[in-house]
């Protein structure tokens, strides 16, 4: 499990002239669960794009282990709401890019879907429309979706946006027991720092264009938080929970 799966060397991501970040030199293991941290506009969903091939590196290169299969997790107010799919159908499109022509959505593929929803906890949804559900369900069905083609690397964007504080840790508690039972690795992407350190084993931040990952114990300092942050924050623990705050 600790055979790389996705290495980064010397990239950067431009958009036209425009330099987003450089100089990013990270690899991503199997048995990864690592969070990227930034203001928003800092870059940290070009970083999740460039992972997942859909931004071209720049400079630098970008190499994936041959046949990785990455399932993607994208914000839930990203989703279309106007047309009536159900929670059913949402898990199904995940399907969709690995059926070919000759090759219909059939009785194992249905089965499929009903075991990855059942693994999100939202079995019982099934037949309920998308846009019906609130934003802890609707986050749990793209989970779903993501899972369907057994993926190695869950790729997350902002996954407890928009949440309360209750919809968060379930969402966050769902992501951990995935990483663990299924064995996939995690990369996620949020502005909300305290969502993030109680989960991650490693942790990167985004400042001024420039990014790095620490293990998680060695990111928790004043210091990388200030350089991060630009703001005296404190690290305090709250009934075994890591909370960061300003001073």
């Amino acid at each position: 499990m600790n055979e790389p799966l996705i290495e980064f060397r010397g990239v950067k991501l431009s958009y036209g002239a425009k330099t987003v970040l450089s100089d990013l030199n990270f690899s991503i293991n199997g048995d990864d669960f690592v969070g990227i941290i930034g203001a928003n506009g800092s870059g940290k969903t070009t970083i999740l794009k460039a992972i997942l091939g859909l931004v071209r590196p720049s400079g630098g290169s970008i190499s994936a282990r041959r046949g990785v299969v990455y399932g993607y997790v994208p914000q839930s107010n990203t989703m279309d709401r106007v047309f009536p799919f159900t929670v059913f159908d949402v898990v199904k499109m995940g399907m969709y890019g690995r059926l070919s022509v000759m090759k219909r959505f059939n009785k194992a593929h249905a089965g499929k879907v009903v075991s990855v929803l059942s693994q999100a906890g939202i079995e019982r949804y099934r037949n309920v429309a998308y846009r019906d559900l609130s934003g802890g369900l609707k986050q749990r069905a793209l989970i779903a979706r993501a899972l369907v083609n057994d993926p190695d690397v869950l790729v997350l964007d902002e996954p407890t946006n928009d949440l309360d504080i209750a919809g968060e840790k379930s969402i966050m508690d769902l992501v951990e027991n995935l990483h663990r039972t299924r064995r996939v690795a995690v990369i996620m992407v949020s502005h909300l720092v305290n969502v993030v350190i109680n989960y991650v084993k490693k942790i990167g931040f985004i400042d001024a264009g420039k990014f790095g990952f620490h293990a998680i114990g060695d990111a928790l300092n004043e210091t990388e938080l200030w350089q991060t942050y630009h703001s005296k924050l404190r690290i305090a623990t709250v009934f075994g929970k890591k909370v960061i705050m300003p001073e």
